[in-house]
């Protein structure tokens, strides 16, 4: 056959594929999730084969001191608070769990960036991400406790504030909270679209954060909307954000290639716990082979256009 075009040799042997390889995903390319737990000294999978932690004390230090010689790109942190409550006079007091363990662990793990989940689904009885009154969510009101949050962390030594909680203007009030209490330099990664997802499953189990009433989709966004995905971006970047994060990430390539094509900003996405147990519980019914597909998936979220993937596979990749 006369061919002038042969794409088979990019792929003739193990070398060349490397060398022509478009997309790469490496341990500094994620961050790794830890649901930080008021006990003493625990590290626990939440659910088995979930791969979702729930840690405190050395044995959350000496795993970020192991992903940090991994050369792994960050901590992303959750709080499940000794208690709850769902007025914001005591979040100071539900926070120590998770500030202790922030300042902590900008003690054994300086160089390794700190990353810190900011909303009310865990922290109140009825796991909404915003302060109910009368069954209705309501924003401004949550946007200032979301304020207080944010401050606080930044206070413990966390490199960024992560709101997901998805209230209409908290990027901006949440800039300027930080700025006023002196944090400038503390960033801010908006889950800027979060879906209404099927996917939080496990999730929310580790973080005890399920609502006990209704749903959450007056607030999240609903899966259907792509020109409001690009609105809520694009106003989250005019606010200020310092980073776009989209969650589910599998579910959502599109609207990371919109984004992508459209902005500037670093764009994290995160691959959640239910795309990562749907792999773990196929790969133990003997349906695929687990490494190469959870591979396949980074390199997918990558290949869309993220510069860092929110993953629960980053510990393994450290070899832990």
């Amino acid at each position: 056959m006369n061919l002038p075009v042969r794409l088979r040799r990019l792929r003739d042997n193990a070398a060349t594929r490397k060398l022509f390889q478009e997309t790469t995903v490496g341990i500094g390319n994620l961050l790794q999730p830890y649901f930080v737990v008021p006990e003493r000294d625990v590290k626990r999978e939440a659910k088995k084969g979930t791969a979702l932690y729930q840690a405190s004390g050395a044995p959350l230090y000496e795993e970020a001191s192991v992903l940090a010689r991994a050369g792994c790109g960050g901590l992303m942190l959750f709080g499940v608070p000794s208690f709850k409550r769902d007025t914001p006079d005591q979040l100071g007091e539900q926070l120590v769990p998770l500030t202790d363990a922030a300042k902590q662990l900008k003690k054994h793990t300086p160089s390794l960036p700190l990353f810190a989940d900011v909303c009310l689904c865990s922290y109140t009885t009825h796991g909404h991400c915003g302060l109910v009154k009368d069954g209705v969510i309501e924003n401004d009101a949550s946007v200032a406790a979301l304020c207080t949050m944010a401050v606080e962390l930044a206070r413990a030594g966390v490199d960024f504030v992560c709101p997901s909680d998805m209230m209409d203007g908290r990027v901006a009030a949440i800039r300027q909270a930080l700025d006023v209490a002196g944090f400038t330099r503390v960033g801010i990664v908006s889950y800027a679209v979060k879906m209404a997802s099927a996917f939080y499953g496990p999730f929310r189990a580790a973080a005890d954060s399920a609502p006990q009433f209704g749903d959450r989709t007056t607030y999240q966004m609903p899966a259907h909307n792509r020109r409001e995905a690009r609105r809520e971006w694009q106003l989250d970047e005019a606010e200020g954000a310092d980073v776009l994060l989209f969650k589910p990430a599998l579910t959502n390539l599109d609207l990371i290639r919109d984004a992508r094509e459209g902005s500037d900003l670093p764009l994290f996405a995160y691959q959640v716990s239910g795309e990562y147990a749907m792999v773990r519980a196929a790969a133990d019914a003997g349906l695929l082979d687990f490494e190469r597909a959870i591979t396949e998936q980074l390199v997918s979220i990558r290949r869309a256009g993220a510069d860092v993937v929110v993953s629960y596979h980053a510990r393994a990749l450290a070899g832990l």
